[in-house]
Formats: C-alpha cells, sequence, structure tokens
C-alpha cells in the first residue's frame, strides 16, 4: 500500500465498494443481512515496516509500489500507522542519523506500538550486530521511554530489554491484557479487534456448554470467549503464540483454558478418530470435552477437508476468515448441515482489498 492511497476523505467510498465486492461474491450463498464494522479512517494500524533509504548524508524511510519495486517511496510520515508510530519516525530517524554504529547498513524498522502507549522497535541490519552496536543501542533506548529495542542480523536477535509488548482491549467496557510477541501474529488494527470480539460474544450470548478453538494464536478470542463457556480448548501450532496464550490466560485470570501445541490438521485427524487421540489432547480433557461452539480462524488457504468435516459435527460453528474466497468454498461444504444466522464485514485493512469477514452457524 502506497503512503498516498491512504485517503480518509474517501474512506467511506472506498468501504461501500469493498461491500459491494464482498455481495457479488457471496451472491450464490444463502446468507443473512450483512453487518459492516467500519475502521477508523487514519492511524489505525497498530504495527508498520518500513525500508530505511540511504542517500548519501540522508537517510529515511521509504516504501515501495509493487508495480515499481524498484522505486523508493519516501515516507516520512504514514497516515494509515498509530500516531505513536508516527511520532516515533522523526525521533528515530534523527537519534541513528549521527550515530555510525546504529546506521551503518540499516536497512529495516519494525514498530509495534499498542492503544496503552508501549512501542517495539526491531532493527534489521546487513552487517553483524556486536558489542559496540549494543552499546549504542543501549543508550538509544534509554533515549525513548516506554520504547523496547531488538537488533536482527543474520538470524541473530538482540534483545535489549523485552521482545514484546503489553496491549489492553476494551471489549464491552472490561478489559483484556494481552501479551503482543515481535514478529508473532497479533491483529493489526486493534479497534477492529475490539469489534470483533465484541461480535463474537454477542452472536455466542446465548451459547452454554464447551468451547473448542483452533488456531488460537495468542489466545485473542479465548480470554473473552471463556466469559460464556464452562470450559474452553484451544490448539494453535505456534510455539512462541502458544507461549504468550498460557501468559494471557494466567494474566486474565481465566481458570477455564486449555492451550494444547498442535495443528489443525494433527487436532481434526485424531478428533474425526483416523488416529490415536495423542496423550496432549487427552491431558487438556478433549476426551471429556462437550463443544457446543467452535471457533475457527484459518490462515487464508481457509479450512482443510478434514477440519470441515471435524466442524460440521459441532452444532454451532464461529469462522473467522481473512480470505472471502476460501470463506465462501468452506461455507458451501457446510451448507449441507448448517445454516449462516449472523454474517459481518470487518474493515481491518482500509485501502487494502483485503476484509475480514465473520459468520456464525448453526445446525440446521
Amino acid at each position: 500500500m502506497r503512503p498516498d492511497q491512504i485517503q480518509p476523505e474517501m474512506y467511506e467510498e472506498q468501504l461501500q465498494e469493498k461491500q459491494a465486492n464482498l455481495a457479488e461474491l457471496m451472491a450464490t450463498l444463502s446468507l443473512p443481512e450483512i453487518e459492516v464494522y467500519a475502521s477508523e479512517p487514519s492511524h489505525y494500524r497498530m504495527r508498520a515496516e518500513f525500508r530505511i533509504w540511504h542517500d548519501g548524508d540522508d537517510l529515511y524511510y521509504a516504501m515501495f509500489d509493487s508495480a515499481d519495486p524498484r522505486t523508493p517511496i519516501r515516507t516520512d510520515q504514514f497516515l494509515a500507522a498509530s500516531r505513536l508510530i508516527n511520532e516515533l519516525m522523526p525521533k528515530l530517524i534523527d537519534a541513528v542519523r549521527d550515530v555510525p554504529v546504529l546506521r551503518y547498513k540499516l536497512f529495516q524498522v519494525d514498530f509495534l506500538t499498542t492503544t496503552t502507549g508501549e512501542a517495539l522497535i526491531s532493527l534489521l541490519y546487513h552487517k553483524p550486530i556486536d558489542e559496540e552496536w549494543n552499546t549504542a543501542a543501549h543508550l538509544l533506548d534509554a533515549a525513548f521511554p516506554a520504547c523496547h529495542f531488538i537488533g536482527r542480523s543474520r538470524k541473530k536477535k538482540q534483545i535489549l530489554t523485552r521482545d514484546f509488548v503489553m496491549e489492553t482491549l476494551t471489549v464491552h467496557g472490561e478489559k483484556f491484557h494481552y501479551q503482543q510477541v515481535e514478529n508473532s501474529f497479533t491483529q493489526p488494527n486493534a479497534g477492529i479487534s475490539e469489534k470483533m470480539l465484541e461480535w463474537a460474544l454477542d452472536v455466542t450470548k446465548n451459547a452454554s456448554g464447551d468451547l473448542l478453538e483452533m488456531y488460537c494464536g495468542n489466545g485473542n478470542f479465548s480470554i473473552p470467549l471463556a466469559r460464556r463457556f464452562e470450559r474452553v480448548v484451544a490448539t494453535e501450532i505456534s510455539k512462541v503464540s502458544v507461549n504468550s496464550a498460557q501468559l494471557n490466560i494466567a494474566i486474565n485470570g481465566m481458570q477455564n483454558v486449555q492451550v494444547v501445541k498442535m495443528a489443525s490438521e494433527d487436532v481434526s485427524a485424531a478428533l474425526n478418530g483416523d488416529v490415536e487421540l495423542p496423550k496432549t489432547l487427552i491431558q487438556a480433557g478433549v476426551n471429556e470435552l462437550s463443544p457446543s461452539v467452535v471457533l475457527v480462524d484459518p490462515p487464508r488457504a481457509g479450512l482443510d477437508d478434514a477440519t470441515v468435516e471435524l466442524v460440521r459435527k459441532i452444532d454451532s460453528i464461529l469462522y473467522i476468515s481473512c480470505n472471502p474466497e476460501t470463506l465462501k468454498s468452506n461455507l458451501e461444504a457446510l451448507s449441507s448441515t448448517h445454516d449462516v444466522i449472523r454474517y459481518a464485514m470487518f474493515d481491518q485493512f482500509p485501502y487494502t482489498h483485503h476484509v475480514e469477514t465473520a459468520v456464525y452457524l448453526t445446525r440446521k
């Protein structure tokens, strides 16, 4: 996304275009009226990545157009990024410009910020990170309160203080706290994330019993939804995300959530009876779980066939999708057993073609 594509005055028009495109794609399905959740038109992204362009004595943030990937677009400010990122951008450039060991071979800067004012800044280099860099970086870190710095070079990761931030999301007036680790998946649009969590709580307000969740990440949905259910068993393949989820469960005082590190395909094979139930699932109490709802938030590829077969056995399905095309395919497969009773679009990524979609299905 080029900086000049972010035009807040055109936000409503681009939102309507997205809705129209989604309606055209889903036209062959029997869906209820769509619920549309708009983003803030600017300063909505809590994370951003920029290349660093060196031009003689000058250096600046740069972005690139996919149609012309060799020509840098100078990006002194980025309207999509959080206000904190925009505040930090010029300060960081000024701080490293005259420090050779910090400036030399610096090729990228990644920002991760929170609604509560924390920032994690990763400096990426085409050179080894040594003790001289470490000394200069600690001085840099001291000059930026509430910021945490990381250096990366050729698979080496140098953590100065810590490699995570703590985010707080407010959902129906209640605050939930999340560790967000550098380079791990987190929802980039905090405002939309809060709306998605509120929607998930709303559609499951009459649910009871247990919840099975797949692709749980750092527990973003698991933790608020734990209030709705007697027990939650959630699965995730990323070790970093599993560790964060377990920490977040403890921080938020949830006693009824278990997280298992396992790929969705393996979970489906086990719960479909194709393989013996693994010890980790038994220890999490899956063999005693009676899920009334299954929550899936898959990657862009959507649900594999085995997972489709698994979720169709459960009365209610809460499906969060980052790819409407694979969602459509999965809904066609599920249409013989379930009906969609709620349907929502969340504008997670304004000014791009990407859209987050959610459906709630119940057994026919």
